[in-house]
């Protein structure tokens, strides 16, 4: 599972490293700069696509010891099976089984379900008895010793895929500072792709930013208050505010209910937004200014 994931996550990387490469630097200057030395790694993804399948299951042809294993055990169902369909076969023949019944699992081994009346009358190993006692599962005598073969087929199976990935992984361990680096731009771009879906959805702009303590905001939105009431299909009334160095203080006033409150929490919120570097959902024509010090308590 961790394997599938990285090569999920290393293609997703090459990808947006390709799509940007192909943009020019005036449509996405600052993105074109970060990936400008970010790497890719197509013969670590190369070297996992030869593991994998695209389900991100180990191959049969992962090696050819694994293949030669699993080809055996395909042989050894196979053979299993057929013997166990004779054995049942008969078993309905002679009155020892329901017509319906079918193999069943016990403890990794194919099984026989047959009545407790019925059970020294067909030779082989019980394993086990259902919980109301009506029923015992039996391995005929004829496929325990295929049953055993598959048992340590499948234990010669995981020893070799233990193996391929140990192999793998000394494979991949010179790699792995730069898959950090590689990795800390994938956080950016997908810190930054959040960002702009976040945008889109409050309808958010870039402001007029000055170096100073200013707000003059016009049709501003508190995000939260407006995803409530577009859930509710209910449409938000926007605030308008102005303070400057000269106007620094405003007094809002009105009675309980009247939506004090949500004016002072639009106005912390979304000046918090911008100083986080986040869109605003103010209009276009608004200006804003940087504070040095903000306090909040929300």
């Amino acid at each position: 599972g961790e394997l599938f994931d990285l090569q999920r996550s290393l293609l997703t990387i090459a990808t947006i490293v390709s799509f940007l490469e192909k943009k020019s630097e005036i449509e996405y200057p600052a993105l074109k700069l970060m990936v400008a030395e970010v790497l890719t790694f197509k013969d670590v993804t190369d070297r996992i696509g030869l593991i994998l399948d695209k389900f991100g299951k180990i191959k049969d042809n992962a090696s050819n010891e694994l293949l030669r294993i699993r080809r055996e055990i395909h042989t050894m169902q196979a053979s299993v099976s057929r013997s166990l369909n004779s054995i049942l076969r008969q078993a309905k023949e002679d009155g020892l089984v329901d017509k319906d019944t079918q193999p069943t699992m016990r403890e990794g081994r194919l099984v026989i379900p047959v009545p407790p009346a019925y059970k020294r009358q067909l030779k082989g190993i019980v394993h086990d008895e259902s919980a109301s006692g009506k029923t015992v599962f039996i391995e005929p005598a004829a496929v325990v010793e295929n049953n055993n073969r598959l048992r340590e087929l499948e234990s010669e199976e995981r020893r070799e895929i233990i193996r391929i990935l140990i192999d793998f992984s000394n494979f991949l361990r010179p790699y792995l500072s730069d898959i950090f680096e590689s990795y800390d731009f994938l956080a950016k771009i997908d810190f930054v792709r959040a960002k702009a879906l976040l945008a889109i959805e409050l309808k958010s702009i870039r402001p007029i930013v000055h170096d100073k303590c200013i707000i003059q905001w016009f049709s501003a939105r508190h995000p939260l208050l407006f995803f409530s009431l577009q859930k509710q299909g209910k449409e938000i009334v926007p605030l308008d505010i102005k303070l400057n160095e000269k106007q620094r203080i405003l007094i809002i006033s009105g009675p309980n209910a009247g939506v004090k409150s949500v004016c002072l929490k639009t106005t912390g919120l979304i000046q918090y937004m911008l100083q986080c570097g986040l869109m605003t959902p103010i209009s276009d024509d608004s200006e804003m200014g940087i504070f040095e010090k903000i306090f909040i308590d929300i």
